[in-house]
């Protein structure tokens, strides 16, 4: 008698569908954690703090601890230049993100002959566009980048796009501490490289 095979059917496909997609998007969690949780800081010829929020002339909290990490870097040694990034925030404001920044160090003891800045990205790929649009005229060649953690990930991937040769220096303290922060945080990453490799491959 002929046994009767069954397939796997609608469900059976779905579920395994899901356990891949599950397991896809695990990895890549996991790849953007340790990314963020390396420091590769190295001798560079410029430290480059990516922009975050600004309130007036004050920088966010987020903001403060890039703008700290940077400097730290700074005072190590590591690189004998600043670069802050960051445009206008919104409609009315009086400082740029990197204007702020610059303002920040200065009151920190940072010769403002150390610093550069641009006044015009408002996203993470128009910040390294023009901090290479910067080290292009300077003559630099290297960069150490300052993000959060769960932001490095991204930032070094459009380093390479860009053509950047850079490492990654990620604050050692971040503003999303909490369960809930880390989380809305690390799902804006997911689909930022989700959202860069459709458009990379259309």
């Amino acid at each position: 008698m002929a046994v009767k095979r069954h397939g796997l059917g609608g469900w059976g496909w779905t579920w395994r569908l899901l356990c891949v997609v599950l397991t896809w998007l695990l990895g890549v969690s996991a790849w953007i954690i340790w990314v963020g949780d390396r420091d590769q800081a190295a001798p560079a010829d410029v430290i480059i703090v990516l922009g975050a929020a600004a309130y007036d002339a004050k920088p966010s909290p987020v903001f403060e601890e890039r703008i700290r990490h940077g400097l730290s870097l700074y005072r190590a040694g590591y690189a004998p230049k600043l670069i802050f990034t960051g445009g206008f925030g919104g409609t009315g404001a009086r400082f740029s993100e990197s204007q702020v920044a610059r303002r920040y160090a200065l009151r920190h003891g940072v010769p403002e002959k150390d610093m550069l800045i641009e006044t015009v990205s408002r996203t993470t790929r128009q910040n390294l566009v023009e901090a290479r649009t910067l080290m292009q005229r300077e003559g630099m060649h290297t960069a150490i980048i300052v993000s959060d953690p769960l932001h490095m990930a991204r930032a070094l991937r459009l380093c390479r796009e860009l053509g950047i040769d850079a490492l990654a220096s990620s604050t050692p303290s971040t503003r999303f501490r909490s369960f809930h922060t880390r989380w809305r945080f690390l799902l804006q990453e997911l689909y930022f490289f989700h959202r860069d490799l459709f458009l990379s491959a259309a």
